[in-house]
Protein backbone atom coordinates (compact mmCIF):
# COMPACT_ATOMS: atom_id res chain seq x y z
CA UNK A 1 0.00 0.00 0.00
CA UNK A 2 2.77 2.74 1.18
CA UNK A 3 4.30 1.71 -2.19
CA UNK A 4 1.55 2.40 -4.06
CA UNK A 5 0.90 5.45 -2.24
CA UNK A 6 4.31 6.62 -2.96
CA UNK A 7 3.86 5.89 -6.78
CA UNK A 8 0.84 8.05 -6.83
CA UNK A 9 2.68 10.53 -5.06
CA UNK A 10 5.52 10.85 -7.50
CA UNK A 11 3.11 10.46 -10.87
CA UNK A 12 1.66 13.63 -9.25
CA UNK A 13 4.92 15.11 -9.26
CA UNK A 14 5.47 14.14 -13.10
CA UNK A 15 2.67 15.56 -14.22
CA UNK A 16 2.56 18.96 -12.51
CA UNK A 17 6.07 19.47 -13.68
CA UNK A 18 5.60 18.36 -16.71
CA UNK A 19 1.98 20.62 -16.77
CA UNK A 20 4.30 23.66 -16.14
CA UNK A 21 5.14 25.90 -18.21
CA UNK A 22 7.91 27.77 -18.82
CA UNK A 23 8.04 31.84 -19.28
CA UNK A 24 12.09 32.84 -20.45
CA UNK A 25 12.08 36.45 -19.60
CA UNK A 26 15.05 38.28 -21.09
CA UNK A 27 16.05 42.04 -19.54
CA UNK A 28 18.67 44.43 -19.74
CA UNK A 29 19.08 45.32 -15.95
CA UNK A 30 22.54 44.46 -15.06
CA UNK A 31 22.27 45.99 -11.77
CA UNK A 32 21.46 44.15 -8.48
CA UNK A 33 18.74 46.83 -7.62
CA UNK A 34 16.52 46.26 -10.56
CA UNK A 35 17.89 42.96 -11.60
CA UNK A 36 16.63 41.95 -7.61
CA UNK A 37 13.18 43.69 -7.96
CA UNK A 38 12.47 41.72 -10.85
CA UNK A 39 13.48 38.05 -9.47
CA UNK A 40 12.00 39.08 -6.63
CA UNK A 41 8.07 39.93 -8.87
CA UNK A 42 8.98 36.36 -10.34
CA UNK A 43 9.92 34.45 -7.57
CA UNK A 44 6.25 35.87 -5.75
CA UNK A 45 4.55 35.18 -8.82
CA UNK A 46 5.20 31.65 -9.48
CA UNK A 47 4.59 30.30 -5.59
CA UNK A 48 1.07 31.57 -6.71
CA UNK A 49 1.08 30.53 -10.33
CA UNK A 50 2.41 26.66 -10.22
CA UNK A 51 1.15 25.62 -13.69
CA UNK A 52 4.01 28.69 -14.42
CA UNK A 53 7.48 29.13 -13.81
CA UNK A 54 9.04 32.77 -15.06
CA UNK A 55 12.80 32.56 -14.79
CA UNK A 56 14.41 36.28 -15.50
CA UNK A 57 17.84 36.36 -17.81
CA UNK A 58 20.05 38.91 -18.02
CA UNK A 59 21.32 39.42 -21.33
CA UNK A 60 23.13 42.55 -21.95
CA UNK A 61 22.48 45.71 -23.42
CA UNK A 62 19.12 46.68 -24.80
CA UNK A 63 20.82 46.22 -28.49
CA UNK A 64 22.46 42.95 -27.39
CA UNK A 65 19.07 41.64 -26.28
CA UNK A 66 17.23 42.73 -29.05
CA UNK A 67 19.89 40.97 -31.80
CA UNK A 68 19.55 37.93 -29.56
CA UNK A 69 16.12 37.43 -29.22
CA UNK A 70 15.78 37.63 -33.43
CA UNK A 71 18.55 34.92 -33.01
CA UNK A 72 16.77 32.65 -31.06
CA UNK A 73 13.21 33.43 -32.75
CA UNK A 74 15.02 32.05 -36.23
CA UNK A 75 16.47 28.99 -34.30
CA UNK A 76 12.92 28.19 -32.79
CA UNK A 77 14.45 29.16 -29.57
CA UNK A 78 13.06 32.10 -28.58
CA UNK A 79 12.23 33.19 -25.33
CA UNK A 80 8.68 33.88 -24.12
CA UNK A 81 9.13 37.62 -23.51
CA UNK A 82 11.89 40.38 -23.52
CA UNK A 83 12.49 43.88 -23.10
CA UNK A 84 13.11 45.79 -26.39
CA UNK A 85 14.67 49.31 -25.89
CA UNK A 86 11.62 52.32 -27.51
CA UNK A 87 13.49 52.93 -30.49
CA UNK A 88 13.70 49.62 -31.26
CA UNK A 89 10.40 49.42 -31.96
CA UNK A 90 10.48 49.13 -35.65
CA UNK A 91 13.32 46.66 -36.04
CA UNK A 92 11.48 44.43 -33.19
CA UNK A 93 8.14 45.13 -36.09
CA UNK A 94 9.88 44.55 -39.16
CA UNK A 95 11.69 41.36 -37.99
CA UNK A 96 8.14 39.84 -37.98
CA UNK A 97 9.08 37.46 -34.89
CA UNK A 98 6.49 38.84 -32.03
CA UNK A 99 2.86 39.52 -31.74
CA UNK A 100 0.92 42.19 -30.82
CA UNK A 101 0.22 41.44 -26.82
CA UNK A 102 -3.22 43.02 -27.83
CA UNK A 103 -3.90 40.18 -29.70
CA UNK A 104 -2.93 37.34 -26.95
CA UNK A 105 -5.87 38.11 -24.76
CA UNK A 106 -8.46 40.61 -23.86
CA UNK A 107 -6.95 43.29 -22.09
CA UNK A 108 -7.72 46.72 -20.89
CA UNK A 109 -5.12 48.97 -21.66
CA UNK A 110 -7.05 52.49 -20.33
CA UNK A 111 -4.77 52.73 -17.48
CA UNK A 112 -1.77 52.85 -18.80
CA UNK A 113 -0.34 56.53 -19.34
CA UNK A 114 -1.38 57.86 -22.88
CA UNK A 115 1.59 59.52 -23.91
CA UNK A 116 3.00 55.83 -22.85
CA UNK A 117 0.80 53.75 -24.82
CA UNK A 118 0.64 55.72 -27.49
CA UNK A 119 4.48 55.01 -28.21
CA UNK A 120 3.99 51.49 -28.59
CA UNK A 121 0.31 51.52 -30.39
CA UNK A 122 1.08 50.86 -33.79
CA UNK A 123 -1.55 50.26 -36.73
CA UNK A 124 -4.07 50.33 -34.32
CA UNK A 125 -2.62 47.72 -31.95
CA UNK A 126 -0.85 47.77 -28.46
CA UNK A 127 2.44 45.48 -29.55
CA UNK A 128 4.63 45.53 -26.20
CA UNK A 129 3.39 46.62 -23.20
CA UNK A 130 5.23 49.54 -20.96
CA UNK A 131 7.43 48.75 -18.32
CA UNK A 132 10.40 51.03 -17.25
CA UNK A 133 9.37 54.51 -18.89
CA UNK A 134 11.25 58.09 -18.67
CA UNK A 135 11.35 61.68 -20.07
CA UNK A 136 13.97 64.55 -19.74
CA UNK A 137 14.07 67.26 -17.12
CA UNK A 138 15.75 70.10 -15.93
CA UNK A 139 18.78 69.36 -13.14
CA UNK A 140 19.83 73.13 -11.75
CA UNK A 141 22.13 73.76 -8.75
CA UNK A 142 19.93 75.87 -6.90
CA UNK A 143 23.38 77.52 -4.65
CA UNK A 144 25.31 78.42 -7.74
CA UNK A 145 21.60 80.16 -9.14
CA UNK A 146 21.49 82.39 -6.17
CA UNK A 147 25.01 83.26 -6.28
CA UNK A 148 24.34 84.50 -9.93
CA UNK A 149 21.30 86.62 -8.85
CA UNK A 150 18.82 84.14 -10.26
CA UNK A 151 15.76 83.27 -8.57
CA UNK A 152 16.27 79.53 -7.62
CA UNK A 153 12.58 78.80 -7.16
CA UNK A 154 12.24 79.58 -10.84
CA UNK A 155 14.25 77.58 -13.16
CA UNK A 156 14.75 78.65 -16.92
CA UNK A 157 11.67 77.48 -19.33
CA UNK A 158 13.27 78.42 -22.66
CA UNK A 159 15.88 78.43 -24.47
CA UNK A 160 16.19 82.25 -24.51
CA UNK A 161 15.38 82.49 -20.82
CA UNK A 162 18.13 79.69 -20.34
CA UNK A 163 20.83 81.89 -22.32
CA UNK A 164 19.58 84.86 -20.08
CA UNK A 165 20.68 82.72 -17.06
CA UNK A 166 23.96 82.29 -18.91
CA UNK A 167 24.71 85.55 -19.23
CA UNK A 168 24.16 86.31 -15.51
CA UNK A 169 26.26 83.38 -14.28
CA UNK A 170 29.40 84.03 -16.56
CA UNK A 171 28.88 88.03 -15.39
CA UNK A 172 29.04 86.16 -11.68
CA UNK A 173 32.24 84.60 -12.46
CA UNK A 174 31.73 81.40 -10.34
CA UNK A 175 34.01 79.44 -12.22
CA UNK A 176 31.72 77.46 -13.25
CA UNK A 177 30.35 76.38 -17.04
CA UNK A 178 26.30 77.29 -17.31
CA UNK A 179 25.05 74.41 -18.91
CA UNK A 180 25.84 70.93 -19.95
CA UNK A 181 24.65 67.57 -20.82
CA UNK A 182 25.12 64.40 -22.30
CA UNK A 183 25.22 64.66 -26.56
CA UNK A 184 22.29 62.34 -27.08
CA UNK A 185 19.58 62.22 -29.93
CA UNK A 186 17.14 61.66 -27.90
CA UNK A 187 16.86 65.05 -26.57
CA UNK A 188 16.53 66.47 -30.16
CA UNK A 189 13.66 64.49 -30.32
CA UNK A 190 11.93 65.55 -27.37
CA UNK A 191 12.79 69.16 -28.57
CA UNK A 192 11.08 68.72 -32.02
CA UNK A 193 7.86 67.22 -29.93
CA UNK A 194 7.89 69.77 -27.82
CA UNK A 195 7.42 72.01 -30.89
CA UNK A 196 4.79 70.08 -32.23
CA UNK A 197 7.19 68.84 -35.13
CA UNK A 198 7.47 65.15 -36.20
CA UNK A 199 10.64 64.38 -36.57
CA UNK A 200 10.01 62.08 -39.47
CA UNK A 201 7.68 62.20 -42.58
CA UNK A 202 4.36 59.69 -43.01
CA UNK A 203 3.30 60.94 -39.36
CA UNK A 204 6.54 60.49 -37.83
CA UNK A 205 6.43 56.99 -39.97
CA UNK A 206 3.00 56.00 -37.91
CA UNK A 207 1.05 56.33 -41.25
CA UNK A 208 3.55 54.89 -43.27
CA UNK A 209 7.27 54.08 -43.62
CA UNK A 210 9.19 56.96 -43.22
CA UNK A 211 11.05 57.76 -45.92
CA UNK A 212 12.96 61.56 -44.44
CA UNK A 213 13.50 63.49 -41.71
CA UNK A 214 12.24 66.43 -40.99
CA UNK A 215 15.35 68.13 -40.21
CA UNK A 216 15.12 70.76 -42.46
CA UNK A 217 12.06 72.48 -40.97
CA UNK A 218 12.31 75.43 -38.43
CA UNK A 219 11.74 73.17 -35.35
CA UNK A 220 15.49 71.90 -36.10
CA UNK A 221 16.64 75.00 -36.86
CA UNK A 222 16.03 76.38 -33.91
CA UNK A 223 17.58 73.77 -31.93
CA UNK A 224 21.14 73.20 -33.92
CA UNK A 225 20.89 77.03 -33.60
CA UNK A 226 20.34 77.35 -29.90
CA UNK A 227 23.83 74.89 -29.53
CA UNK A 228 25.41 77.09 -31.83
CA UNK A 229 24.59 80.07 -29.14
CA UNK A 230 25.79 77.84 -26.13
CA UNK A 231 28.98 77.72 -28.36
CA UNK A 232 29.68 81.13 -29.32
CA UNK A 233 29.43 81.99 -25.84
CA UNK A 234 31.32 79.37 -24.12
CA UNK A 235 28.06 78.56 -22.56
CA UNK A 236 27.90 74.78 -23.02
CA UNK A 237 30.30 72.04 -21.73
CA UNK A 238 30.19 68.14 -22.05
CA UNK A 239 32.95 65.21 -21.86
CA UNK A 240 33.92 64.97 -25.81
CA UNK A 241 31.76 61.87 -26.09
CA UNK A 242 29.21 60.84 -27.16
CA UNK A 243 25.99 59.71 -25.08
CA UNK A 244 28.36 59.78 -22.57
CA UNK A 245 25.24 60.25 -19.39
CA UNK A 246 27.59 59.20 -16.40
CA UNK A 247 30.29 61.42 -17.54
CA UNK A 248 27.62 64.63 -18.14
CA UNK A 249 26.40 63.81 -14.88
CA UNK A 250 29.70 63.80 -12.79
CA UNK A 251 30.24 67.54 -14.07
CA UNK A 252 26.74 68.55 -12.86
CA UNK A 253 27.14 66.72 -9.63
CA UNK A 254 30.77 67.90 -9.09
CA UNK A 255 29.14 71.76 -9.52
CA UNK A 256 30.89 72.38 -13.12
CA UNK A 257 27.74 73.46 -14.15
CA UNK A 258 24.55 75.37 -13.20
CA UNK A 259 21.80 73.34 -15.52
CA UNK A 260 21.99 70.17 -16.49
CA UNK A 261 19.66 67.91 -19.13
CA UNK A 262 19.19 64.09 -17.96
CA UNK A 263 16.34 61.30 -17.74
CA UNK A 264 13.75 61.92 -14.97
CA UNK A 265 14.83 58.06 -14.38
CA UNK A 266 18.26 59.53 -12.49
CA UNK A 267 16.76 62.22 -10.13
CA UNK A 268 17.35 60.26 -6.78
CA UNK A 269 20.69 59.13 -7.83
CA UNK A 270 21.97 62.64 -8.99
CA UNK A 271 19.83 63.64 -6.31
CA UNK A 272 21.98 61.67 -3.81
CA UNK A 273 24.87 62.74 -5.66
CA UNK A 274 24.14 66.44 -5.58
CA UNK A 275 23.90 66.50 -1.05
CA UNK A 276 26.95 64.53 -0.86
CA UNK A 277 29.01 67.29 -3.08
CA UNK A 278 26.88 70.07 -1.12
CA UNK A 279 24.21 71.89 -3.06
CA UNK A 280 20.51 71.20 -2.86
CA UNK A 281 19.38 70.04 -6.22
CA UNK A 282 16.51 71.33 -8.03
CA UNK A 283 14.21 69.89 -11.21
CA UNK A 284 12.29 71.90 -13.63
CA UNK A 285 10.50 71.01 -17.31
CA UNK A 286 12.35 70.60 -20.18
CA UNK A 287 13.25 73.86 -21.51
CA UNK A 288 11.58 74.74 -25.08
CA UNK A 289 12.21 77.32 -27.96
CA UNK A 290 11.17 80.63 -27.13
CA UNK A 291 7.98 81.64 -28.73
CA UNK A 292 6.70 77.89 -29.38
CA UNK A 293 3.71 76.37 -27.38
CA UNK A 294 4.86 73.56 -25.31
CA UNK A 295 3.39 70.10 -26.67
CA UNK A 296 5.09 67.72 -24.02
CA UNK A 297 7.70 64.84 -24.55
CA UNK A 298 8.40 61.28 -25.86
CA UNK A 299 8.20 58.86 -23.62
CA UNK A 300 11.90 57.02 -23.60
CA UNK A 301 13.07 53.46 -22.07
CA UNK A 302 11.49 50.35 -22.63
CA UNK A 303 8.73 48.22 -22.89
CA UNK A 304 8.03 44.07 -22.61
CA UNK A 305 7.13 42.23 -26.29
CA UNK A 306 6.18 38.80 -26.79
CA UNK A 307 7.37 36.74 -29.35
CA UNK A 308 5.17 34.95 -32.00
CA UNK A 309 6.57 31.10 -31.95
CA UNK A 310 6.12 30.44 -28.59
CA UNK A 311 2.72 28.10 -26.92
CA UNK A 312 -0.12 30.01 -26.78
CA UNK A 313 0.55 28.92 -22.73
CA UNK A 314 3.56 30.68 -23.24
CA UNK A 315 2.37 33.71 -24.51
CA UNK A 316 -0.25 34.02 -21.89
CA UNK A 317 1.87 32.96 -19.32
CA UNK A 318 4.12 35.57 -20.33
CA UNK A 319 1.52 38.60 -20.74
CA UNK A 320 0.27 37.86 -17.32
CA UNK A 321 3.52 38.16 -15.39
CA UNK A 322 3.57 41.16 -17.62
CA UNK A 323 0.73 42.34 -16.37
CA UNK A 324 1.56 41.32 -13.03
CA UNK A 325 4.80 43.47 -12.94
CA UNK A 326 2.92 46.44 -13.89
CA UNK A 327 0.52 46.42 -11.59
CA UNK A 328 -0.65 49.17 -9.77
CA UNK A 329 1.07 48.24 -6.68
CA UNK A 330 4.03 47.27 -8.26
CA UNK A 331 4.67 50.33 -10.25
CA UNK A 332 4.61 52.46 -7.66
CA UNK A 333 7.19 50.04 -5.41
CA UNK A 334 8.91 50.58 -9.18
CA UNK A 335 8.97 54.20 -9.51
CA UNK A 336 10.60 54.18 -5.34
CA UNK A 337 12.94 52.02 -6.15
CA UNK A 338 14.25 53.35 -9.84
CA UNK A 339 12.98 56.45 -10.56
CA UNK A 340 11.12 55.43 -13.46
CA UNK A 341 7.58 56.61 -14.40
CA UNK A 342 5.10 53.94 -12.64
CA UNK A 343 3.37 53.87 -16.37
CA UNK A 344 0.02 53.54 -15.07
CA UNK A 345 -2.32 55.99 -13.91
CA UNK A 346 -3.65 54.26 -10.56
CA UNK A 347 0.12 54.39 -9.46
CA UNK A 348 0.05 57.85 -9.50
CA UNK A 349 -3.29 57.93 -7.43
CA UNK A 350 -1.82 55.78 -5.42
CA UNK A 351 1.41 57.69 -4.72
CA UNK A 352 -0.37 61.22 -4.26
CA UNK A 353 -2.35 58.83 -1.66
CA UNK A 354 0.61 57.72 0.45
CA UNK A 355 1.99 61.18 0.28
CA UNK A 356 4.76 60.44 -2.09
CA UNK A 357 4.99 63.65 -3.47
CA UNK A 358 5.07 65.65 -0.39
CA UNK A 359 8.10 63.41 0.43
CA UNK A 360 9.94 63.39 -2.82
CA UNK A 361 8.58 66.69 -4.71
CA UNK A 362 11.02 66.81 -7.20
CA UNK A 363 9.12 63.72 -8.99
CA UNK A 364 6.08 66.53 -8.88
CA UNK A 365 8.06 68.45 -11.44
CA UNK A 366 8.57 64.87 -13.69
CA UNK A 367 4.95 63.89 -13.61
CA UNK A 368 3.13 66.87 -14.44
CA UNK A 369 5.35 67.22 -17.52
CA UNK A 370 4.56 63.58 -18.86
CA UNK A 371 0.51 63.88 -17.52
CA UNK A 372 -0.06 67.07 -19.75
CA UNK A 373 1.53 66.01 -22.80
CA UNK A 374 -0.56 66.56 -25.68
CA UNK A 375 -1.27 63.33 -27.73
CA UNK A 376 0.08 64.15 -31.26
CA UNK A 377 2.32 62.14 -34.27
CA UNK A 378 4.67 64.24 -32.53
CA UNK A 379 4.50 63.38 -28.68
CA UNK A 380 4.20 59.62 -30.28
CA UNK A 381 7.67 59.17 -31.15
CA UNK A 382 9.57 58.77 -34.24
CA UNK A 383 9.36 55.45 -35.41
CA UNK A 384 11.84 54.17 -37.61
CA UNK A 385 14.54 51.06 -38.57
CA UNK A 386 17.54 53.62 -38.21
CA UNK A 387 16.02 54.87 -35.03
CA UNK A 388 20.07 53.89 -33.02
CA UNK A 389 21.44 55.09 -36.30
CA UNK A 390 19.48 58.37 -36.94
CA UNK A 391 20.49 59.23 -32.88
CA UNK A 392 24.27 58.81 -33.79
CA UNK A 393 24.30 60.80 -36.92
CA UNK A 394 22.35 63.81 -34.86
CA UNK A 395 24.68 63.68 -32.31
CA UNK A 396 27.63 63.83 -34.36
CA UNK A 397 25.75 66.82 -36.17
CA UNK A 398 25.47 68.62 -33.01
CA UNK A 399 29.14 67.87 -32.17
CA UNK A 400 30.40 69.53 -35.41
CA UNK A 401 28.46 72.69 -34.05
CA UNK A 402 30.18 72.83 -30.85
CA UNK A 403 33.29 72.18 -32.51
CA UNK A 404 32.70 75.80 -34.49
CA UNK A 405 30.70 74.55 -37.61
CA UNK A 406 27.82 76.41 -39.00
CA UNK A 407 25.00 75.62 -38.03
CA UNK A 408 22.83 75.42 -41.42
CA UNK A 409 25.77 73.65 -42.63
CA UNK A 410 25.60 71.06 -39.84
CA UNK A 411 21.96 70.17 -40.43
CA UNK A 412 21.89 69.77 -43.78
CA UNK A 413 24.69 67.58 -43.59
CA UNK A 414 22.66 65.81 -40.98
CA UNK A 415 19.66 65.50 -43.07
CA UNK A 416 21.00 64.32 -45.73
CA UNK A 417 22.93 61.54 -44.06
CA UNK A 418 19.69 60.53 -41.84
CA UNK A 419 17.54 60.47 -45.20
CA UNK A 420 20.36 58.14 -47.02
CA UNK A 421 20.13 55.45 -44.14
CA UNK A 422 16.25 55.47 -43.98
CA UNK A 423 16.76 55.03 -47.71
CA UNK A 424 19.20 52.10 -47.36
CA UNK A 425 17.06 50.71 -44.63
CA UNK A 426 14.02 50.68 -46.43
CA UNK A 427 15.16 49.20 -49.15
CA UNK A 428 15.03 45.76 -47.77
CA UNK A 429 11.57 45.80 -47.62
CA UNK A 430 10.40 47.02 -51.20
Amino acid sequence: MKRMMLMLALGSTVQMAAAQTTVEFWHSFGDAKRADWIQGLATEYNKTHPDTVVKPVYKGSYNDSLQATILAARQNKPPAMVQIFEVGSQLALDSGMFQPVSGIKNVDFSDYLKPVINYYTIGGKVNSLPFNSSSPVLYYNKALMKKAGLDASKPPTTFGALLDACKKIEAAKLDTTCFGMSLNGWFVEQWMAEQGATLLNNGNGRDGRATASNLDSAAAKNIFGFFKTLQDNKYFTYTGKLEDWDGSDAIFTNQKTVFHITSTADIGNINDAAKKSGFEMGVGVLPIPTGTTRGGVVIGGASLWIPKNISKAQAEGALDFALFMTNTKNMADWHKLTGYYPVRQSSITALRNQGWFTQTPLQLVAFNQLTTTKPSPATAGGLNGTAIETRKIIEEGLQKVLGGANADTALSETKTRVDAALGEYNANFK
